[in-house]
């Protein structure tokens, strides 16, 4: 399920985009004013950002620049009334991966968003380094983080870690964590769940916050907000 962050003043535009993604699944976070917006992709995690250029407060350009400034790059999306080429390279120069000129097509949007967030997640998982919120992963040396602080795992715990970095945001089954472990032959006993106990105090300790939530009957998933 795609997390978009959308801030747009116009409440019109905002509630059929917001009717239209939530009929999709989608969850959505909402701000009114670019000073909203900025806060609220600072402070939690998004897999897309809808920015609308003209904003109360801080404008969307402005938006746009502190955040690409602040090393966030979560995928933006442009919006605006505006049709000229000159507004366009101005929203793609200060750090915009998308543009879209209003009024426009849900399906055009809602493709938009998708192509940028899988180019993000190929970007991502292309690297050495996977990097989910304050988890970080080095696949080389086969070192975790979180928030700068290194979390010592087994072999198994670190191949459950990776395997649920790589699919976040979605939910991942028990039956495919088993597979990472055991591709050829699956314990009698639910060992599983002594792994997850042992990686959950691992990536616990120190810290309040809970990183691996159980989806019951289906399995688990990071918890990064």
């Amino acid at each position: 399920m795609l997390k978009i962050l959308l801030v747009e003043d116009n409440k019109q535009v905002a509630d059929i985009i917001f009717e239209y993604f939530e009929a999709l699944d989608y969850e959505l976070d909402y701000a009114a004013t670019g000073t909203l917006g900025l806060k609220l992709a600072e402070q939690h995690t998004f897999d897309v950002i809808i920015l609308d250029v003209m904003l109360p407060g801080i404008d969307g350009i402005g938006v746009c620049q502190a955040l690409r400034a602040n090393g966030n790059d979560t995928p933006i999306i442009m919006l605006t009334a505006r049709d000229t080429q000159q507004d366009e390279l101005l929203g793609l120069s200060t750090g915009a991966d998308d543009y879209i000129v209003k009024p426009f097509d849900l399906t055009l949007l809602d493709a938009r968003v998708n192509a940028l967030h899988r180019r993000a997640q190929q970007r991502l998982f292309s690297s050495n380094e996977l990097v989910i919120g304050p988890l970080k992963l080095k696949r080389d040396e086969h070192l975790v983080y979180r928030e700068e602080q290194l979390i010592k795992l087994n072999p198994s715990c670190y191949k459950i870690l990776l395997c649920l970095m790589s699919n976040y945001p979605n939910v991942v089954t028990k039956s495919t964590i088993e597979d990472v472990l055991w591709p050829d032959d699956l314990p009698d006993q639910d060992i599983l769940r002594k792994h997850i106990y042992l990686l959950r105090s691992n990536l616990n300790q120190h810290f309040e916050s809970e990183m691996i939530i159980t989806i019951p009957k289906v399995g688990y998933k990071l918890n990064v907000e």
